[in-house]
């Protein structure tokens, strides 16, 4: 089980992200608009360094929704392997069961 701390850091960081999302691609589309002044993108670059760096999504960690585990999360599952395994093995995953050849 991963440490309570890193859990509801994560959280706090996709909320963030939510939260300034819209922002962020408003000053990234103006900085890629070429036709605007040099001095306008300059000025919204330097507002988009400004912005706190958690407010990006690649800050984003994929964690296992049941035991906070930060490698080897599955995405369409939103668990770890281990507890992939786990739920598979005990049916509780629909369409998904253990190979056998």
């Amino acid at each position: 089980m991963a440490r309570l701390s890193s859990i509801e850091s994560a959280k706090r960081i996709r909320k963030k992200v939510d939260s300034k999302k819209v922002k962020r691609a408003g000053l990234k589309s103006v900085i890629k608009n070429k036709t605007l002044p040099a001095e306008e993108r300059f000025a919204a670059q330097l507002r988009l360094a400004a912005m706190p760096r958690t407010s990006s999504a690649t800050r984003i960690r994929n964690r296992c929704a049941i035991t906070g585990r930060a490698r080897g999360v599955y995405r369409k599952f939103s668990v770890s392997r281990i507890m992939l395994r786990e739920m598979a093995a005990s049916g509780l995953i629909p369409g998904v069961r253990k190979a056998s050849w």
